[in-house]
């Protein structure tokens, strides 16, 4: 199923199946996907769904425009695996269901089999963004496995288990480190107040009660 990834500053926000014939997106609350965010329109794009896989999208005489690949689109465009949407500050990976299903597989076999237990307990996780236009930004972490981070510069996953919250690098050939150190495949545990930096960010792990 074809999805959408939305991120600000290399962290992701939200993740979109696109399940619907058409899916809105706009700063107003009635669209299907809602970023409250002066630089986008109140129905700022549209995504059309054809077939099983077929995604154009089309921009709905937006203020600031809907770029594919640092290009404004003018028109009714096609969207390929691995396209990203801009819109002023937000990024929007495309993705196809075949590569979706083959990813994410990938992730949750990889993370299965490493790291120590930890102490995460009945905490509920987050990062905190420390740097960049998005600072202060808090995002949760409420999936069993999540990816973060730019494709094509470097993809962490932190995986919740039974014991704690663990991060592993994915993918890109820029190394993302946790409190200085390189992280590699193998899933290292988190800790409370940990730093990780990915492509260019700094984020902050925290575990709280709610």
């Amino acid at each position: 199923m074809p999805q959408l990834i939305a991120s600000v500053e290399g962290v992701e926000i939200k993740h979109v199946h696109l399940r619907k014939d058409r899916t809105t997106l706009g700063r107003r609350p009635h669209n299907d996907i809602v970023f409250n965010n002066l630089v986008v329109s109140g129905e700022h794009c549209v995504f059309e769904l054809e077939g099983l896989a077929d995604v154009y999208v089309e921009d709905l005489h937006s203020t600031n425009g809907t770029y594919i690949n640092g290009k404004m689109i003018k028109s009714r465009q096609l969207l390929h695996d691995n396209d990203t949407i801009a819109i002023g500050n937000f990024r929007i990976q495309y993705l196809s269901a075949s590569e979706d299903s083959g990813y994410h597989e990938t992730a949750a076999m990889k993370l299965e089999g490493h790291g120590l237990p930890g102490a995460a307990g009945a905490l509920h996780a987050s990062f905190k963004v420390l740097s960049g236009s998005s600072a202060g930004l808090e995002v949760p972490v409420v999936k069993a496995v999540t990816t973060f981070g730019k494709p094509d510069v470097s993809v962490v996953a932190v995986s919740h288990r039974r014991y704690g919250y663990y991060v592993a690098h994915m993918a890109g050939e820029a190394l993302p480190t946790l409190n200085g150190q390189p992280i590699g495949a193998d899933a290292v545990p988190l800790a409370h107040n940990d730093v990780l930096e990915l492509a260019g960010t700094s984020m902050q792990f925290l575990l709280k009660d709610r």
